[in-house]
């Protein structure tokens, strides 16, 4: 059986995050695993070239990560536990992209991320993060949907 030294788990902190957690925690457990848990934070539009009065591009990235690392606090106090082998990290950019990269880097044996079950014409226009990283990622993908 494959050892899962260093799992990762990608979050957008829905509901379908935290479910599939569970099972990201849970395999951490069972293997002793390092537990890396990442959001992407979506770059946002690039208005620069309109009007858009009061916002400083600057702080409004600033806010945005700052918004993100209490999520991810929370994120980890309500769900964690006792488990102490993990880290975090909060990147900017793609989604599956990232996502990837970071499993590259560390290097992770497995990613583990909820999907959002979509299907037709949703599916079609918002895409799917999770449909890609297992399409793209040299790296074993594990999905969880919950239940319906």
């Amino acid at each position: 059986m494959k050892e899962f030294k260093t799992i990762l788990f990608a979050t957008d902190f829905s509901e379908n995050s935290e479910y599939a957690f569970k099972y990201a925690l849970d395999m951490a457990r069972k293997y002793q695993s390092l537990l890396v848990i990442v959001h992407v934070i979506n770059e946002p539009v690039d208005l620069r070239g309109f009007y858009v009065p009061h916002i400083s591009f600057e702080s409004l990235e600033e806010e945005i990560e700052e918004g993100a690392r209490k999520m991810m606090e929370k994120f980890c106090r309500m769900h964690i536990g006792d488990y102490e082998n993990y880290q975090t990290f909060i990147v900017p950019g793609i989604p599956y992209d990232e996502v990837i990269k970071k499993a590259m880097d560390l290097p992770a044996d497995l990613i583990i991320m909820g999907t959002q079950g979509r299907s037709g014409l949703d599916h079609v226009l918002f895409g799917s993060t999770a449909e890609k990283v297992v399409r793209k990622s040299p790296v074993p993908v594990m999905t969880v949907r919950v239940p319906t």
